[in-house]
């Protein structure tokens, strides 16, 4: 006798095939470090001819998992899922410490140079912060850039002085003084 794990869905679930015309939709992979809302409507999105089939919708979220997210899936005691929607809030409770946090513009004035680090690494920080908020306006993110400068660093006069500087101008003149400032 062969010992094997039970499922994680009730036996129903796991006793439903999906029809002869079934395709199985395009999917993004779900991995643990990323939104598990942004998921779930990607995958109701791409599932919508098969929403009615609660048992199904259960059956092919579970391969939308990779990684760590599929070893989670695995944990799932006996017998537990019973629906969709219960499925949808246990994945959703497991893995919304991961959503992402929406940060306005002014959340880069947080963004300052490190003395004891190297100044191109500050404006890597700068960069990916940036990267990081939807709808970033320009002007703001120009200004926390300046102000994340120490005042005696000899950007900072060079930024203060050019006020018609746009924030792309702003990253050249910062990545010229980078790559001087490791020249010598």
């Amino acid at each position: 006798m062969t010992n094997r794990r039970r499922s994680s869905f009730t036996d129903e679930i796991e006793q439903t095939e999906p029809s002869r015309e079934f395709s199985i939709p395009h999917f993004t992979f779900f991995k643990w470090d990323e939104d598990p809302e942004k998921h779930l409507k990607h995958y109701r999105s791409a599932m919508t001819l098969y929403r009615n089939n609660d048992d199904l919708m259960c059956k092919i979220f579970a391969t939308t998992l990779q990684d760590e997210a599929r070893d989670w899936f695995y944990t799932l005691p006996p017998q537990f899922i019973r629906s969709f929607n219960e499925l949808s809030l246990v994945f959703t409770k497991e893995y919304s410490s991961y959503s992402s946090i929406k940060k306005k513009s002014d959340h880069l004035f947080n963004v300052k140079k490190n003395p004891k680090k190297p100044f191109h690494d500050y404006v890597k920080r700068f960069k990916v912060e940036k990267a990081n908020i939807v709808g970033c306006n320009d002007s703001i993110a120009r200004a926390a850039f300046q102000k994340g400068l120490p005042a005696d660093h000899p950007l900072f006069g060079k930024l203060i002085m050019k006020e018609d500087l746009t924030l792309t101008d702003s990253f050249t003149l910062a990545e010229k003084h980078a790559l001087w400032d490791e020249a010598r």
